[in-house]
């Protein structure tokens, strides 16, 4: 069966949408409360209230839906996903407190997460002549956000699909930290502001910042390279913040995609933060409130101390995919003709709480139901099921199918040229616990399942004293274990937080990791076709461009000699693969490359 995904179903015909580029938008307001201040005769002080939502790390996901699963969306926590619950949520709380005086914001990652948005992107272009519209621009535009950080994923699909989602949207894309690699102007709005009227009162200015992550600049070098820049956010929002001062903002709140922790997964490549959004706060004079993005944490509330000015500015984060809404609420008071922020309090309201807003169910359901076909249409037959479950700590076949796949499109991509003798090893991770390709027909859907992000493949050459290091680097996922210790895998990985997909297992090699002893000295019997490995043989490594880029710090692989890439998506090449081949049989792809072991002994 082609995958010629464009021509899939005839495309729906669906309208545009224009774009906002610009703020400052005037409603009328609620009166202003007053009160008399203690000792009865001083004259009332002038309050108001605002209203702030955030959502962030959205990705794609518009209803409570799971496409890998073909079924409502559902985790044991009772979490419930999508922009038509968050529209539910904001139609309340503008209700409550009156739509004049609420601002709705994100934090940014829009455009990339589910086959919803892949197939906008890639099977059924927004960027195509006479394309459609964008489910998330639409979505967006419909709810009413105000304005929308940009997030590092934003960039997955390059910059001409970015600009064509901008377009679409009625509300900016801020980015005050990217610029353009030539004028270090912004290449995108750095602000946007909003008046709000204050009857009797003067009106009350507020600006939001919007600031992205300085690690698009190694996650999507390819497409950002040479044409943007992205300095760290303390240094652009230091920039920013008096500016938006000086031109009368009264509240001044940060859109930052941009986790609170302080921490960097990129290690020392860039001389800029990856998680910096308490040290903007801690460090920048004049910020109100922070809507954090990027970590996919939730926390409704954290106070953080200006150094400068010892002010709290409070942060907040909504958990991912809409399953979260952060909701600031400010009281203000006007102070010598000019309001000032007395409070500013936050908390978050649960998705689960609520239905589905109607007016996006039927705004959406044609592009829904298009994608839902799309990913159950079915490409092959498996001779057995494959599944992820153990796939963290023992060598799955699920993850020999990637690899397999990796090894053949590098090897075919380099016939006649220089590095075609060189041996092709390559690298892939666990991404999800719970994917599963069943025995019996196998569809778009079970393989998208099996490989959720939208990497590309890229080829480099390694050493093999490179790749061992790479290999100790790797086994740092797992936490140390006394020999004659009891095993709980619940809790053998993930050491120092390292998520899933920063483990790697390297195909081609035969090795064990022995998780007794110390970090790097963990790799054992490491050999190649039979023998010790040299550390002077030169490999072709196969790996996605999200780790040779940088992503995850591991080493050498960042600076190594790059001999191809391409912008085909790893999840296309497998089924590209499994449709090539008809039928799933893992003794075309299963191997055992390695084990875990405590002094010698295996775990398992």
């Amino acid at each position: 069966m082609p995958l010629n995904r464009r021509k899939f179903l005839k495309k729906s015909a669906v309208t545009g949408a224009g774009v906002a580029l610009t703020g400052a938008v005037a409603a009328p307001s609620a009166q202003a409360a007053t009160s008399a201040a203690a000792g009865g005769g001083k004259k009332p002080v002038k309050r108001h209230s605002l209203t702030v939502m955030g959502t962030t790390d959205l990705h794609g996901h518009v209803f409570n839906w799971d496409y890998f699963k073909d079924a409502e969306y559902k985790d044991t926590a009772g979490n419930a996903q999508g922009l038509a619950r968050i529209s539910t949520l904001v139609n309340e709380i503008r209700k409550e407190k009156g739509r004049c005086n609420t601002l709705l914001l994100d934090a940014g990652d829009t455009i990339q997460g589910t086959p919803l948005t892949y197939y906008y992107a890639k099977v059924d272009p927004i960027t195509a002549k006479g394309g459609p519209v964008h489910p998330m621009a639409q979505a967006m535009n419909a709810i009413g956000y105000d304005a929308v950080a940009l997030g590092n994923h934003e960039f997955n699909y390059g910059i001409e699909t970015l600009r064509k989602f901008e377009s679409q949207c009625r509300f900016p894309l801020l980015g005050a930290n990217a610029l353009d690699a030539k004028t270090l102007k912004p290449a995108f709005p750095p602000y946007f502001m909003k008046t709000f009227h204050v009857p009797g009162a003067p009106s009350v200015k507020v600006a939001v910042l919007g600031l992205t992550n300085p690690g698009i600049a190694i996650w999507d070098k390819a497409y950002v390279q040479g044409k943007l820049t992205f300095p760290g956010l303390e240094e652009q929002a230091a920039k920013w913040v008096p500016k938006l001062r000086s031109m009368g903002a009264d509240v001044v709140v940060v859109s930052a995609h941009s986790g609170s922790s302080g921490t960097s997964s990129y290690g020392d490549q860039l001389p800029y933060v990856e998680n910096s959004a308490a040290l903007v706060a801690q460090q920048v004079p004049g910020i109100d409130a922070i809507l954090v993005g990027h970590a996919h944490v939730e926390i409704p509330e954290l106070k953080v101390t200006n150094a400068k000015t010892g002010g709290t500015v409070v942060l907040s984060e909504p958990l991912a995919y809409a399953e979260r809404l952060s909701v600031f609420d400010f009281e203000l008071v006007l102070e010598k003709g000019k309001w000032q922020v007395e409070s500013v309090k936050a908390s978050v309201r649960n998705s689960n709480s609520v239905a589905d807003d109607p007016k996006i169910t039927r705004l959406l359901k044609d592009e829904h139901d298009l994608v839902v076909a799309y990913v159950n249409q079915v490409v092959g037959t498996a001779t057995d099921t494959l599944t992820t479950v153990e796939a963290r700590y023992k060598d799955a076949p699920i993850i020999d199918l990637i690899t397999k796949v990796q090894e053949d499109v590098v090897k075919a991509a380099l016939v006649g040229t220089e590095y075609a003798s060189l041996p092709v090893i390559a690298q892939a991770s666990p991404f999800s616990r719970t994917s599963e390709i069943p025995a019996g027909k196998v569809t778009i859907r079970d393989l998208s399942s099996l490989y959720v992000y939208d990497n590309t493949l890229v080829a480099k050459v390694l050493t093999g004293a490179q790749v061992r290091a790479y290999l100790e680097y790797s086994a740092n996922y797992f936490v140390r274990t006394a020999a004659g210790a009891v095993i709980d895998t619940e809790k053998l990985t993930n050491a120092n937080n390292r998520p899933d997909y920063n483990y790697d297992y390297v195909s081609g090699l035969r090795y064990d990791i022995d998780i007794a002893q110390a970090e790097g000295s963990r790799i054992k019997n490491l050999t190649y076709n039979g023998a010790a490995l040299d550390d002077a043989q030169q490999f072709v490594f196969a790996v996605n461009n999200y780790r040779a880029n940088g992503g995850g710090a591991f080493p050498h692989v960042a600076s190594a000699k790059e001999v191809w890439s391409e912008s085909t998506e790893i999840r296309t090449r497998i089924a590209e693969w499994v449709t090539a081949k008809g039928v799933l049989d893992p003794k075309e792809f299963a191997s055992v490359d390695w084990k875990l072991t405590r002094d010698g002994t295996p775990v398992f």
